[in-house]
């Protein structure tokens, strides 16, 4: 299992320039809020994520995928209404 602290630092190192939370709940789900450091503008947060399910590189790389998918469909979310 990977301890919270280095998926944050994991996470920062792939979506720089972007700052990253991670929280561990009390059922053992994480919730990761990637976002501006300087504005605070939220970009993306993602709930319920199992920590045992992070325990490997593979689970980080695949996380990390699935939060460069989201963050993408956002911004073209954001470009369609604006």
């Amino acid at each position: 299992m990977i301890h919270i602290a280095q998926l944050r630092a994991q996470l920062e190192q792939q979506f720089s320039p972007r700052a990253c939370e991670c929280s561990v709940s009390g059922d053992n789900s994480v919730t990761v809020k990637l976002y501006h450091p300087v504005s605070g503008q939220v970009d993306l947060v993602v709930s319920g994520l199992k920590v045992t399910n992070l325990g490997t590189p593979q689970a980080i790389q695949a996380l990390v995928e699935e939060l460069r998918y989201e963050l993408e469909s956002n911004r073209l979310h954001r470009s369609d209404k604006g």
